[in-house]
C-alpha cells in the first residue's frame, strides 16, 4: 500500500493537531459527530456552531488502476435542524496501468443538510448536494453533478444504524447510458467499550445500461476523547465493476467553536 507522496507529512501534521485538540479543555456538549468512515451519512448534525474537520487517506485498486487520495470534509450546523457540509479530495494521485501518473486537486462537493429529529433514538435527514468540477479532467469528470440523499438513522439498543437512498444526476455519462444514478447503503456501528467501536456497511449504485457497483466495508474506530475520533478500515468490491479493495484511515476533530 502506498499513499500519495505528500501523505506522510500531512498525516504527521494532522496527528499533531489532533493530539493537541484531544487534550484541550472540553465543554460538556462539544463531542464530535463523525460522518466517516462509512459511505452512509447519519441524519444527525454536529453540535451547532462547532466547525468540524474530517481528514484521511484512501488507497483504492480497480484492475490495473491504483488511486490514492486525501479526502476531507468540513461541516457546520447552524442549529439542530440545518447545516452545511463541504468536502472533496485535497490531493489525488492515480495511475492507469502503465500510463503516466495524474496528480492534483480533486472535485469539491457543497451540501445543504436538513435533519428531522423524531426522538433521541430516531432521526430522518435530507441532503442536497452539488459537485463542483474543481479537478482537472484527467482526474475528475469535468462536469457538475447534482444529488439528493434521504437518510434514516435509528438506535437499536447499542447498535446505531444509518440507511441512505440517493439519486444523482451525472454531468458526464457515456453514450446510451442513464444520466441518473441510484445509490443505497446501510451502515451499522457498535461500541465495543468506552473508546473502541466497530462499523460494518453494505453499499452500491445502479444506473441504466451501466454496470452496477456493490461493496462491503468494515472499520474500527478509536476515540481517546469526545473531541477526537480515529478510524481505520477496509472495503472490498462484490462485483467486477467495483474497486477490488480500498484501504483507508482518518480522523474527526473540532476546528473552532464559532458560537
Amino acid at each position: 500500500m502506498s499513499f500519495p507522496k505528500p501523505f506522510p507529512r500531512l498525516a504527521l501534521l494532522c496527528l499533531c493537531i489532533a493530539t493537541t485538540s484531544a487534550h484541550a479543555q472540553q465543554a460538556p456538549d462539544d463531542a464530535v459527530t463523525p460522518y466517516r468512515p462509512s459511505v452512509s451519512s447519519p441524519a444527525q448534525l454536529p453540535v451547532p456552531g462547532q466547525l468540524e474537520l474530517e481528514l484521511g487517506g484512501l488507497q483504492t485498486k480497480l484492475d490495473n488502476d491504483r488511486r490514492g487520495s486525501l479526502p476531507y470534509t468540513v461541516k457546520l450546523a447552524f442549529n439542530e435542524a440545518w447545516g452545511v457540509v463541504i468536502g472533496g479530495e485535497a490531493f489525488v494521485s492515480e495511475r492507469d496501468g502503465g500510463k503516466p501518473r495524474n496528480q492534483g486537486l480533486g472535485d469539491t462537493i457543497i451540501e445543504l443538510k436538513h435533519a428531522f429529529l423524531v426522538s433521541p433514538a430516531t432521526a430522518f435527514g435530507v441532503e442536497l448536494a452539488a459537485k463542483v468540477p474543481t479537478a482537472r479532467k484527467v482526474i475528475g469528470s469535468g462536469k457538475a453533478d447534482y444529488s439528493v440523499n434521504g437518510i434514516y438513522s435509528q438506535d437499536l439498543a447499542s447498535v446505531h444504524m444509518d440507511s441512505n437512498l440517493n439519486f444523482t444526476r451525472l454531468g458526464a455519462v457515456d453514450a446510451d447510458t442513464g444520466r441518473v444514478q441510484t445509490g443505497a447503503s446501510v451502515s451499522l456501528s457498535l461500541p465495543l467499550d468506552a473508546h473502541w467501536g466497530a462499523t460494518g456497511e453494505l453499499s452500491g449504485t445502479r444506473r441504466s445500461n451501466a454496470n452496477s457497483t456493490a461493496q462491503v466495508l468494515v472499520a474500527t474506530t478509536y476515540s481517546p476523547s469526545k473531541r477526537l475520533a480515529i478510524d481505520i478500515g477496509f472495503a472490498h468490491g462484490l462485483n467486477r465493476a467495483s474497486p477490488k479493495w480500498s484501504l483507508f484511515s482518518g480522523f474527526v476533530m473540532p476546528l473552532s467553536r464559532l458560537w
